[in-house]
C-alpha cells in the first residue's frame, strides 16, 4: 500500500461517526477505508455514495453483488473479489456462477435478467459507459429505478477497483476465494 491508513480509534468526528458504524456490527473498519481516512471528507462523500447503493437499493442485492464480483474480474481487483465475496455468496450468487462468471455469455447458469445487468456492467467497465441499446434492453427486465440501481453498482464499483489498484491494496493471498478469482484471470478475461 501507497498511503499510510489512519488509526481505527481516529478521534477525528467525522472518522469517529464512519468507523463507528463497524464498531456496532462488531466488523474491523475496512483497510480502504482507513487509507481514504487521510481526507475525512472525502470518506464521507465515499460512505455516502457507497452505503445507500448498498444498503437502501431496491433492487436484487444478489444481483448487485454478483456485478461487483464481474467489475472485479474485469478490473482483476483481487481485494474487491476477495472483500464481496462472502456478501455474494450470502445474497444467493451461487459457486456455479462465480466459477463460470468470466464467460457469463455461453454460462447455463445466468438468467436473462442477469445476462443483461451483466452485459452492462462489461460496457460500463470495458467501454467507459453502457450503450443506449444496453440500457434500453436492461429497462425492458427491470423498473427504471432498478436500472438506475444496476448502473450506478457496476459505475461505483469500477471506481472503487480502479482506487484499490492506484493505493495499492492487495488482498490477503491465503484467501481461499482468490483461487477462484485466479484460475478466471489464467482464462483471459473480456
Amino acid at each position: 500500500m501507497t498511503i499510510t491508513p489512519v488509526d481505527a480509534e481516529s478521534e477525528d468526528p467525522t472518522l469517529k461517526a464512519i468507523f463507528g458504524r463497524f464498531a456496532h456490527g462488531e466488523r474491523e473498519v475496512p483497510l480502504l477505508y482507513r487509507i481514504l481516512g487521510n481526507a475525512p471528507s472525502m470518506l464521507d462523500a465515499w460512505t455516502a455514495m457507497a452505503w445507500p447503493l448498498r444498503f437502501d437499493a431496491k433492487s436484487d442485492r444478489g444481483l448487485r453483488e454478483l456485478l461487483i464480483m464481474r467489475v472485479a474480474l474485469l478490473s482483476a481487483s483481487g481485494f474487491e473479489w476477495q472483500a464481496h465475496w462472502p456478501a455474494a455468496v450470502k445474497y444467493g450468487v451461487t459457486h456455479e456462477q462465480l466459477t463460470s462468471l468470466r464467460n457469463w455469455e455461453s454460462s447455463l447458469y445466468f438468467s436473462a435478467e442477469e445476462q443483461i445487468a451483466l452485459r452492462c456492467t462489461d460496457e460500463i467497465v470495458q467501454d467507459g459507459g453502457a450503450s443506449e441499446d444496453c440500457v434500453r434492453e436492461l429497462n425492458r427486465h427491470f423498473d427504471s429505478g432498478s436500472c438506475i440501481e444496476i448502473i450506478l453498482t457496476a459505475a461505483f464499483y469500477t471506481c472503487v477497483s480502479r482506487t484499490l489498484k492506484s493505493l495499492s491494496i492487495d488482498p490477503d493471498p491465503s484467501d481461499p476465494s482468490l483461487q477462484v478469482f485466479h484460475q478466471q484471470l489464467d482464462n483471459n478475461i473480456g
